[in-house]
């Protein structure tokens, strides 16, 4: 068996042919217990639908198709020690890896659309509520990531978690030697994580609901139960955890259990042809939309750079509202119009009438500092 480690990091497993330009990048995200290109493959067909010419590069012809991989194993079914990471970390690799893996191909300005199953969705979360802080100057690539993503597909991502029983036959039904002793782990461990009720879960929701408008969402539950043999059958993540009712957002089951959902065996299945509907929309959709973003977020950019030089002169120049404006201008008193983001990530036009500066800051507080 070859070294799950090679697996780790992003790969790209599709790019368009004949000289075709990239638009969008389409980023997979696998699960718990998953691979970066296994969880997408019918064992059957042995067909990777992310990269067989006669499914999703048939249909969107002008994408990078990257799969990210990382350490989500519980046991030591291939050498390794369970996943001690938080999905903190997760989260930070995942930004780390694909913003270097985006500068380094020439897209880093291109449009994101990801696909996340199961524990994939959860990083993915976590990421771009990371990346939407990164705004500082020696970080600010990283927020490329947050400004460039346009959707989100979310397979069978336990959004309000999952019983830790069933995680357990879960993994028995991957193969794993995992006990219930075994994942009587800590808070951190990535099963707790994924629990009901887990504080961990209530945490990221409450970062991503108020970026979560920035984006296209749909949300895939799976319509089969898992078959744990003698232990019976049972949903790995119910409907309600795994499509959230959220408004503008798209919600559809998919005919399969909980692996299965992420495996097409021919293009004319239902589950294929629903995703690919909404991927070739938000593929169409994202170069335009993602463009107009460009031009906000380097507004936004600019005024950190110039947060952080009135900082550095002791003079901060912080609204109560959460926006940075420029510096007064004498005379400027006529409408000024301002594109900026606020702090819950999302992109506003501001038009306002400006301040005459008479030699006195506009600021009460900064007049004690006069």
């Amino acid at each position: 068996m070859a070294n799950q480690k090679e697996d780790y990091g992003i790969q790209e497993i599709w790019t368009p042919p004949n000289g075709v330009e990239p638009e969008v990048d389409i980023v997979a995200v696998h699960g718990l217990g998953g691979r970066a290109v296994g969880s997408w493959t019918s064992k059957q067909s042995n067909v990777c639908w992310l990269n067989h010419p006669n499914f999703l590069p048939k249909y969107i012809k002008n994408a990078r198709v990257l799969v990210w991989g990382y350490n989500a194993s519980l046991s030591s079914l291939v050498g390794e020690q369970p996943s001690k990471d938080r999905i903190h970390h997760h989260a930070q690799t995942l930004v780390a890896n694909l913003a270097a893996d985006r500068r380094l191909s020439g897209t880093a300005e291109k449009p994101i659309v990801f696909l996340c199953h199961s524990l994939g969705g959860i990083i993915v979360k976590r990421a771009l509520s990371y990346a939407q802080t990164r705004t500082g100057h020696k970080v600010a690539h990283d927020y490329s990531i947050f400004t460039c993503t346009y959707a989100i597909l979310f397979f069978g991502t336990p959004h309000n978690g999952s019983s830790k029983a069933t995680w357990v036959n879960y993994m028995k039904k991957l193969g794993s030697s995992v006990t219930p002793r075994t994942l009587g782990m800590s808070k951190s461990d990535l099963v707790s994580a994924l629990e009901c009720e887990s504080e961990t879960l209530q945490n990221i929701t409450d970062y991503f609901v108020p970026i979560m408008r920035n984006f296209r969402v749909f949300f895939f539950w799976e319509q089969e139960q898992t078959n744990f043999k003698v232990l019976g059958r049972d949903y790995i993540v119910a409907q309600d955890s795994a499509a959230p009712v959220h408004d503008d957002t798209e919600r559809a089951g998919i005919a399969a259990d909980h692996r299965g959902m992420v495996k097409f065996e021919t293009p004319t299945s239902q589950g294929f042809r629903m995703v690919m509907d909404a991927l070739s929309r938000y593929c169409e959709e994202a170069p335009l939309a993602i463009r107009q973003r460009h031009a906000s977020a380097a507004h936004t950019l600019a005024l950190e750079r110039h947060r952080e030089a009135t900082e550095a002169l002791g003079r901060s120049f912080q609204t109560s509202g959460g926006v940075y404006r420029p510096p007064f201008r004498a005379g400027s008193s006529g409408l000024e119009s301002f594109t900026v983001v606020d702090r819950s990530g999302t992109f506003r036009s501001i038009t306002g009438r400006g301040e005459e500066n008479k030699g006195e800051s506009p600021f009460p507080a900064d007049k004690d500092r006069t």
